[in-house]
């Protein structure tokens, strides 16, 4: 796969650009970075509360909580909270927490991809390399816009999929959503490439987070058009109920459409919602 996102002999004619959010629609998260958050949190409150995917589910909804550490922080205060502790009395060190957790999700040896054994190792992948190489194919330039940190995102994307210095905006580079900037870098980048300006942007998240993120993008540029895609994360999907009311969710913050998995999204159906 070409750094290129897009062969270069059809850049110029390139009808749209897909930003893909990483984490419950490139990979599936649910045994790795939610588990990972479980685990902190059971961790510092000495196993008296361990959250449930419902309970992550809940926080996330708020739309304020994209960063895995900072939602283990929240559950922790929260659950404190309950006990009729403050925020203020607690000695909750973030550092140390942040450690703890990517020791679960990465392993023992947090800077050598080559030795990563923890839960970041065991996550199914839900797009291969051909569904990216068909996008370029039809017309659709791509990258990626994620929370994750740029050693995390990359092992997946590079490592397991298998793409070759794919566009890539993540926690490092830029605010956390809904903040809009990372979504408007990651394009930036991809124009960058020879992409004609302008060209209407899909972006697909599981969270109502990304949904606001696209909103807060076509507030701030609203000289192109912003479309915001939903995908429905795999630990959602076990129970009907459950995924139709977050499935309601992502449509109230926004999205034009709700898919189950990020390879309905193709280039037919992009050039549809445009």
């Amino acid at each position: 796969m070409s750094s290129l996102n897009i062969d270069t002999a059809t850049a110029h004619t390139a009808k749209a650009i897909a930003v893909f959010d990483i984490d419950g629609v490139i990979r599936d998260v649910s045994g790795s970075y939610r588990r990972a958050v479980a685990d902190t949190v059971e961790h510092f409150t000495a196993a008296a509360y361990r959250p449930t995917a419902e309970d992550i589910d809940q926080l996330k909804s708020e739309g304020c909580w994209n960063n895995d550490w900072q939602a283990s922080q929240e559950l922790i205060y929260r659950y404190f909270e309950t006990q009729g502790q403050t925020r203020s009395q607690l000695a909750l060190s973030y550092d140390e927490l942040v450690d703890f957790f990517q020791r679960r999700y990465r392993g023992a040896d947090l800077e050598n991809p080559d030795q990563w054994d923890g839960y970041i190792s065991q996550e199914a992948i839900l797009a291969e390399q051909v569904y990216f190489a068909q996008l370029s194919h039809d017309q659709v330039a791509w990258g990626f816009f994620s929370g994750a940190t740029q050693g995390s995102a990359s092992y997946i994307l590079e490592r397991r999929i298998g793409l070759r210095q794919p566009v890539l905006v993540a926690m490092e580079d830029a605010p956390g959503k809904p903040d809009p900037t990372g979504l408007l870098k990651t394009v930036t980048l991809i124009e960058q490439q020879g992409i004609l300006p302008g060209l209407p942007v899909v972006y697909a998240g599981d969270t109502v987070a990304d949904m606001q993120t696209v909103q807060a993008a076509q507030a701030q540029k609203g000289d192109r058009r912003w479309l915001a895609v939903g995908i429905l994360p795999p630990h959602v999907q076990h129970a009907a109920d459950y995924a139709a009311t977050y499935r309601q969710k992502l449509q109230a913050a926004g999205a034009a459409i709700v898919l189950e998995n990020i390879t309905q999204l193709t280039a037919r159906l992009i050039h549809q919602l445009i």
